[in-house]
């Protein structure tokens, strides 16, 4: 227990030395993207409810509506008692809606993304992953018992370099994010898919960013740059206003993953209520198509009302990263803008390299055009006051 001690105390204590400690502020939630700290009340810019749905009256009263029909929670594994027809209404919706034969249902998109992984890798299998995926694929790549290479971050050459070192027997699967969430860029997948297609390898796209942003009536990046991977996973905690996460794949896979996912076999499944609201925010997705048209007039006014000097980076996502540099800068320009009001998240390493810091701006479709000259003008009064 001592040395457990002595381990833990020392690990906080560098991470304080570094300037990387992280706190949990407990935050009230206000109207619209309003959030209370304390006693002060903060136009929120860090959140990923991209179509702002979270707070939406239709979205609510299906969640409520659910509760009424089905309980509060489902009781068990999926396998087990844990499978009732909200499940297997949204699993059909979603895989109409996005093209695939089956989807399965997940608690969240971390576990989604370790159940696959780890489902289908053994020994003698590659898996390729770029540079910048999220923790979840990259832990469960380190972790499964594959070959794990990582191709510079949204070049396809780089796949393909590595990809030709590779045995043509042995099996390949490559990961990519469509959106990825610190930078908000886009990945390159209609030449990531050629590559794929090329080498016989496996393509699987994490689109929890880019579903319900992008796309024909918001079905995704892979939409958005006509391809369909042979696995795409969504999530539900963003553009949806939710939490959880889907799996869509073919018949045999989707089998292969209810035998051998273990985070399928063994987790809870969701709540029967909160699969009923997700089906209502699946079809406000496709119906509202004026939320995704919002979120790129908003873009555009935020980077027309800029300053020029000030480094925010240009992207076709509602993910606009200021980029900063230091961790401590990073922070004192949050402190900064919450003294003006303003909720802008400081992302700092590990989740982003070395000198990298930023703040992570996100808009959302709720939010209104005088909120976005209040934020330009506040970032462009202390971009010039660093």
């Amino acid at each position: 227990m001592h040395r457990f001690k002595q381990r833990i105390a020392s690990a906080l204590e560098d991470r304080q030395e570094q300037g990387l400690y992280r706190t949990l502020s407990c935050l009230g939630r206000g109207q619209n993207m309003s959030v209370q700290l304390r006693e002060q009340s903060l136009l929120n810019f860090s959140s990923n409810d991209y179509l702002g749905l979270a707070q939406d009256p239709a979205l609510v009263a299906a969640w409520q509506e659910g509760l009424s029909r089905y309980g509060a929670g489902s009781g068990a594994s999926p396998l087990v008692t844990g499978f009732h027809s909200p499940h297997q209404y949204l699993q059909s919706q979603l895989a109409e809606w996005l093209g695939y034969d089956q989807a399965l249902l997940f608690s969240s998109g971390f576990g989604a993304n370790q159940a696959l992984l780890f489902a289908l890798l053994q020994k003698g299998d590659y898996l390729l992953q770029d540079k910048l995926n999220h923790a979840s694929l990259v832990e469960a790549g380190m972790l499964s018992p594959a070959t794990m290479r990582r191709f510079a971050h949204n070049d396809p050459a780089s796949l393909s370099r590595l990809l030709s070192r590779m045995p043509d027997s042995s099996p390949k699967l490559v990961v990519t994010e469509g959106v990825f969430s610190m930078d908000g860029d886009l990945s390159p997948l209609g030449d990531i898919a050629s590559v794929c297609q090329q080498s016989g390898s496996m393509l699987v796209v994490d689109d929890a960013h880019g579903c319900g942003v992008l796309g024909e009536s918001g079905r995704g990046s892979c939409d958005h740059a006509g391809i369909k991977p042979d696995i795409l996973v969504v999530t539900f905690g963003k553009a949806f206003g939710l939490q959880g996460a889907a799996i869509l794949c073919s018949q045999y896979v989707a089998e292969y993953l209810v035998q051998f996912a273990r985070h399928f076999i063994y987790s809870t499944a969701m709540p029967p209520a909160q699969a009923h609201a997700l089906s209502k925010a699946c079809d406000m997705i496709q119906q509202q198509g004026w939320r995704r048209e919002k979120l790129v007039a908003l873009g555009e006014c935020l980077a027309g009302h800029l300053s020029a000097d000030v480094e925010m980076v240009a992207t076709p996502t509602p993910i606009k990263p200021l980029m900063v540099g230091s961790s401590e800068r990073a922070v004192s320009f949050a402190d900064k803008l919450r003294q003006r009001g303003l909720w802008v998240s400081a992302i700092r390493p590990p989740t982003v390299p070395a000198n990298a810091a930023r703040l992570r701006v996100t808009l959302t479709a709720i939010h209104q055009e005088p909120e976005i000259y209040m934020l330009a003008q506040a970032i462009n009064e202390v971009w010039h006051e660093e």
